[in-house]
């Protein structure tokens, strides 16, 4: 009896590590590269598992392009200075990001942040 008990709490301990290893960390985006975003903010999404903003772009050619920049989650960006009013639709900003391997317009904000002009000075994390 108690040998199955043991195994009935492996099973289901496992079912619940599954989702944390199936996060996917930084491994979609490119470390060696870093690039700036200028654009208009779109869209603030504050929530979990990762803040997200998206801002339309112009690329080299002039046709605008939406991207999608995550950050940490709410908590995390919380601890760094972010606050669920920190971007706004209409915001104009400059990202520096960390651009996804596969040449898509996504990113991680990974960097200096100017909003409307003015420098958004984050605090450290506290990991």
């Amino acid at each position: 009896m108690a040998s199955r008990i043991g195994i009935v709490v492996l099973i289901v301990g496992l079912a619940f590590a599954v989702p944390v290893f199936a996060h996917h960390g930084a491994a979609s985006f490119d470390v060696g590269k870093s690039v700036t975003v200028t654009g208009t903010v779109t869209e603030y999404v504050w929530t979990n598992p990762h803040v997200l903003v998206k801002v339309d772009a112009k690329d080299d050619s002039g046709a605008v392009k939406q991207w999608v920049l995550e950050a940490w989650n709410p908590v995390t960006q919380a601890g760094r200075g972010w606050s669920k009013n920190t971007f706004k639709a209409g915001d104009v900003v400059s990202l520096d990001i960390t651009p996804a391997k596969n040449n898509q317009p996504v990113g991680e904000i990974r960097g200096k942040i100017v909003i409307n002009g003015k420098e958004f000075v984050q605090r450290p994390a506290a990991f």
